[in-house]
C-alpha cells in the first residue's frame, strides 16, 4: 500500500533439526499499519527466510541433501539413516508432498531453462535434475527457487 507503514512485529521460530529441543529463526511477522492516515490493511503477514520450508521442520538445505542422495541411487530408507533427527516416515511424507507439487514446480523451472533430456524414470528425480540445471551456481537449489520465485517450494 502506498503511504502505509509496515513494521516488524515479532519473529517466527520453529524446530531446529540440529538440536534436540532447539529453536531456530524461520521468519518474521510484519504489521501493515492502518492507524491514523496510513493506508495499510491493518493485518499481519509472515515473511519466511528462504532457508526454511513453511510448515515443515526440514530446511531447504536438508531437503536438497536428501534429494542428492536419491539422485545418487540410494533408497529412501537408506537416505533416512543419514538424517538422524528424522524418522523414515518423515522422508516418505516429504516424497509424497513433493510428488503433489510437481505440477507447480516443473512449469516454473521451465520458465528459467527447458527441461533436461534425462533417463530418470521417476518424475521426482527428473525434477531434481531440473533444479540442478536451473540453479547451477547455488549450493541449495530449493532455496534459490524460493528466492527467485518468492514462493514456498512445498506450498
Amino acid at each position: 500500500m502506498l503511504g502505509s507503514i509496515k513494521r516488524r512485529s515479532s519473529f517466527l521460530f520453529g524446530k531446529d533439526p540440529a538440536q534436540a529441543n532447539g529453536q531456530r529463526l524461520r521468519g518474521q511477522r510484519v504489521f501493515c499499519s492502518n492507524r491514523g492516515r496510513r493506508g495499510g490493511c491493518g493485518r499481519t503477514f509472515s515473511v519466511f527466510l528462504a532457508e526454511g520450508l513453511p510448515r515443515f521442520s526440514v530446511t531447504a538445505s536438508l531437503l536438497w541433501q536428501w534429494m542428492c542422495l536419491l539422485l545418487n541411487g540410494q533408497t529412501i530408507y537408506a537416505a533416512a539413516a543419514t538424517f538422524h533427527p528424522f524418522a523414515p516416515e518423515t522422508l516418505y511424507h516429504l516424497r509424497a508432498r513433493l510428488r503433489l507439487r510437481l505440477d507447480t514446480l516443473r512449469p516454473r523451472l521451465c520458465r528459467i531453462v527447458p527441461a533436461p533430456q534425462n533417463v530418470q524414470a521417476d518424475p521426482r528425480l527428473q525434477t531434481m535434475e531440473h533444479f540442478r540445471l536451473a540453479f547451477p551456481r547455488g549450493d541449495c537449489p530449493p532455496q534459490d527457487f524460493q528466492i527467485h520465485f518468492q514462493a514456498a517450494l512445498m506450498g
